[in-house]
């Protein structure tokens, strides 16, 4: 089985979880912009895959290829450059963070637990339409 679906949007990171203090107790939380894209990548698997899953003891290989949107103000030998893939990203978010926030948002949907992730996969471009493509199969 392959599952293939698409996060609309620029790609977001698993942000760092916050701390705040009521008196003498600390209090962690989730940032709100990393809760928002978590529903938003549930929401379009359950869109697009309607509810397909895979089996907890399938050991799984996830890719994920983020596209970024091109800045307006590059010249146009430099979009044809990034859109040609000759010129990468390197920004926000980071590589690991894309895969830990996708791996975490699909644990219980389509897998049991992103333990079974054996093989995977983070690539970064710029693209005409900023989105994250996530491919899940049977690792080989």
């Amino acid at each position: 089985m392959k599952i293939r679906f698409t996060i609309p949007g620029d790609p977001v990171g698993k942000g760092r979880p916050r701390f705040s203090t009521a008196g003498k107790f600390a209090k962690a939380y989730t940032p709100a912009k990393t809760v928002n894209y978590e529903n938003l990548v549930k929401l379009e698997y359950e869109r697009q895959c309607h509810g397909l899953a895979f089996d907890q003891d399938v050991p799984l290989d996830m890719r994920i290829t983020a596209y970024y949107s091109i800045p307006q103000s590059v010249s146009k030998r430099k979009r044809e450059l990034m859109l040609d893939r000759k010129i990468r990203p390197m920004k926000k978010a980071d590589w690991d963070n894309i895969g830990k926030i996708v791996c975490d948002s699909l644990n219980g949907i389509a897998y049991r637990d992103d333990v079974q992730i054996v093989d995977a996969q983070v690539r970064k471009f710029y693209g005409e339409v900023p989105k994250v493509v996530v491919t899940i199969q049977e690792a080989s």
